[in-house]
């Protein structure tokens, strides 16, 4: 007689990790887990050294945090302090990695491709390079809702053909009926226009350059020099990055991909639709805040998500997977 199949399988727990490229309240956030974890204080002093700046004093002034040259490296030191905390309490490596934008750095970092100090000194001179290619440039971001990713693309490109001076693209394909665009403020305004007309929202978004479009494409060129002198090693987990959604797997191919990262879109929707078909059945958002958390909601295939940037949260986690 036939056994019945085995079904526990089925059952366990296929874990990703996924890293914000954005948040607010970083001392905030993470000054609750630093009562209880010192790898939050040591991993901002580590940081700072390798800085040479006080990057836990940069967070609490935020005129200073919301110059990208900082913000990048502070959010991408919580996510790796946080990171570290995770590595304690999981069993076993999770299957996969990804990060949004900014975020691709932190789960590059976790995989053991670019040591702690690279990352944080990278992504400050990212931020560097991308304000710097904008300098005199009136820029501006917003998120379209409640339309086709291609008929915004489609909107981005009428803007781009008719509007005189108009640069505008979208830049973060969040989730299905979420597309985020940018460029400089005559293409973006050219395109909100355009979605009002549709009777669909388009809101402005508080940034101070403008991610994932053509005005960053000197910055790319730079940041190429840049990784070039990097030291990159092989992913101890696999890494799936923002360019294509898909895994690169080797050296060249990961810096490639971050380099055009900086002025083509992120496929945020793809990756989720990746994980889910490589059978992730929880994610783990590492960093400050729940954006990401919140976006898995909202995908074609949803996945639960836990965020673990404050105690309660990190506790619930552990319970899920106890």
């Amino acid at each position: 007689m036939a056994s019945a199949p085995d079904t526990t399988t089925a059952q366990l727990p296929r874990i990703a990790v996924i890293f914000p490229g954005q948040g607010s309240q970083v001392v905030g956030m993470t000054s609750e887990l630093a009562e209880l974890y010192p790898e939050i204080r040591d991993t901002f002093a580590e940081a700072s050294e390798a800085l040479g700046e006080d990057l836990w004093a940069i967070c609490q002034d935020e005129e200073r945090l919301n110059q990208t040259q900082y913000t990048q490296p502070a959010l991408l030191t919580a996510s790796i302090a946080i990171w570290r905390i995770l590595q304690q309490k999981l069993d076993k490596a999770p299957h996969y990695l990804a990060g949004h934008s900014l975020g691709e750095y932190s789960a590059l970092c976790a995989a053991g491709v670019i040591s702690f100090a690279d990352a944080v000194r990278l992504v400050h001179k990212r931020g560097q390079l991308m304000q710097e290619a904008v300098v005199g440039i009136d820029t501006a971001m917003a998120a379209v809702l409640g339309l086709e990713d291609s008929r915004v693309e489609t909107l981005c490109e009428q803007a781009t053909e008719h509007v005189d001076d108009a640069i505008v693209g979208a830049a973060n394909f969040n989730s299905p009926g979420q597309v985020v665009i940018s460029g400089n403020a005559v293409g973006v305004d050219a395109v909100i226009d355009k979605v009002q007309n549709t009777g669909k929202k388009a809101i402005p978004l508080k940034v101070s350059v403008p991610s994932h479009c053509a005005l960053m494409e000197p910055a790319s060129q730079a940041l190429a020099d840049a990784l070039a002198e990097i030291q990159f090693d092989q992913a101890a987990i696999p890494v799936i990055q923002n360019r294509h959604a898909r895994v690169e797997t080797s050296t060249q191919g990961i810096k490639q991909a971050l380099t055009e990262q900086l002025s083509e879109p992120v496929l945020w929707s793809k990756t989720m639709q990746e994980l889910a078909d490589k059978q992730i059945n929880i994610l783990i958002e590492c960093g400050s805040g729940n954006v990401l958390s919140n976006l898995a909601k909202r995908q074609a295939q949803p996945i639960t998500s836990y965020p673990v940037d404050k105690p309660a949260r990190m506790d619930k986690l552990m319970e899920v997977l106890s």
